[in-house]
């Protein structure tokens, strides 16, 4: 079945063909999950080459290496984690039972939902995609999969090696644009995934409420970091730079602003950018280096970094833009004390753009933080426990990394996902099996000839009934 756009209309009719599927096979055994998985995994092992060259294609400038990184190894790791055990996280899972309801049992058996909606991003679209795939397919259920018009390449490529892998009564990509995007997602999934723009999140969220459809809402925000004033200011630069700078800055998780001891903007600054030209000596021409995926988003980031300047902040670049406009490669820029109210600190930049605030206490930093929208990440970078402590359990993001960036989403054993603006549940590792499974709960009566301790509450009631009522609140 070759993947429907918006024009052909077929995505209701592909959604009921998944689901009578569903309905008549059943939930897949843990062997028959464990071949998908693996033919999940052999996609990506023998399409290496294609992927990153179908992504240059799209990015104009997309570094092989990153590719390689961040949307072939990981993902992989992520496939095979789950095809690991798949197994466990299939069983029923006991739970305890009441005394008074001995001697029965508890028990939650996982069930698939049925058939999941999965809508892509631009920035890392094989492992965005192939993602939330890999929990869906653990889980047991059918998917179609949305990819991002700004990938045309890449999404028509992952359309056509699905096709070759799995029919489309289990899995479908579909492409289109903007209107196809809509149309997806006001489909009566049984679970929706979307990982994108928080204002794009609150369309989406709008559009499953139609149908009830529960979703999984994967946004991003503004996620900070902290350096606590024992930190050496050049190590978490260069771990920030990284951060930062990998994809060009298009991460949901990417620091987006920095706080330092107050004082500190400078040196900061001085190591930031000297670990970012140690990283990329060049611009133009350099294959390492990726670009803007547009001509649009390059101008809202120079736009934003021109607001800032205007509006008295320090703006300093690593190489001259107009060097590398061509290919749409925006040079490293450090933004030095900008005013609350410039768009690089109202809205989620997005880009290889990074403001540098101040701030005189721990205490004070967490203010900060706390006082905007919940972040998708924090960053920290402290050996001192009691600054660890205190950050970690006074501040509420989507996830924690200390010491480093970017790290916490590559850990396939912690869940990965926001919270209010940020996004809502999770997906990875065993989170994501329960995330695209229904956790039935399984009451088994076990009485011994007929009788169950339950019975002794029955009517008629008397002073047997009033004895246990008060035991009852007791225990």
């Amino acid at each position: 079945m070759t993947a429907p756009t918006s024009s052909d209309r077929g995505l209701a009719s592909a959604l009921a063909v998944q689901r009578k599927a569903f309905v008549a096979e059943g939930a897949p055994t843990a062997e028959q999950r464990r071949a998908d998985l693996a033919a999940l995994a052999g996609l990506l092992i023998d399409n290496k080459k294609a992927i990153a060259a179908a992504l240059r294609e799209d990015f104009g400038a997309r570094s092989f290496h990153e590719t390689a990184i961040a949307d072939i190894a990981t993902t992989l790791h992520t496939v095979k984690f789950a095809r690991r055990h798949v197994g466990k996280w299939m069983k029923p899972r006991k739970r305890s039972t009441g005394i008074w309801f001995l001697p029965a049992a508890n028990r939650i058996v996982p069930q698939p939902k049925g058939c999941v909606g999965i809508m892509v991003p631009f920035n890392f679209p094989v492992n965005l995609g192939v993602g939330p795939l890999t929990s869906a397919l653990a889980a047991g259920n059918r998917a179609m999969v949305k990819m991002s018009e700004l990938t045309p390449h890449v999404g028509e490529l992952l359309a056509r090696l699905v096709e070759e892998r799995f029919p489309a009564e289990k899995v479908l990509v579909v492409n289109g644009g903007m209107e196809t995007s809509q149309e997806f997602a006001a489909l009566p999934f049984d679970h929706l995934l979307f990982t994108g723009s928080t204002a794009v999140g609150r369309h989406i969220m709008r559009a499953a409420a139609e149908n009830l459809t529960p979703v999984t809402l994967e946004l991003g925000g503004k996620s900070p970091v902290i350096i606590g004033d024992d930190y050496p200011l050049e190590r978490a630069a260069r771990r920030i730079a990284w951060g930062k700078l990998l994809n060009c800055g298009q991460i949901c998780i990417a620091p987006d602003y920095v706080l330092v001891p107050e004082g500190k903007q400078r040196e900061f600054a001085h190591h930031v950018q000297a670990a970012a030209r140690k990283a990329y000596p060049r611009l133009a021409g350099n294959d390492d280096y990726t670009a803007v995926i547009n001509d649009r988003h390059y101008d809202r980031l120079t736009d934003w970094v021109a607001d800032a300047r205007a509006r008295g902040a320090v703006v300093e670049q690593v190489a001259d833009p107009a060097e590398s406009r061509a290919e749409r490669k925006l040079p490293f820029t450090v933004v030095l004390d900008p005013p609350d109210d410039a768009r690089v600190m109202q809205d989620e930049i997005f880009g290889p753009v990074l403001p540098v605030k101040g701030y005189r206490s721990v205490d004070d930093a967490i203010a900060y933080v706390n006082d905007r929208p919940r972040p998708l990440a924090l960053y920290l970078f402290s050996d001192q426990a009691a600054t660890r402590r205190q950050v970690v359990e006074e501040t509420t993001s989507g996830g924690v990394a200390v010491n480093d960036t970017l790290m916490q989403y590559l850990q396939d054993d912690l869940p990965f996902g926001g919270v209010g603006p940020s996004g809502m549940g999770s997906y990875h590792t065993g989170e994501g099996f329960d995330t695209f499974s229904h956790l039935k709960p399984v009451f088994q009566q076990r009485g011994i000839g007929g009788f169950t301790g339950a019975q002794l509450l029955y009517p008629p009631y008397g002073p047997v009934t009033r004895l246990l009522v008060k035991l009852m609140e007791k225990i």
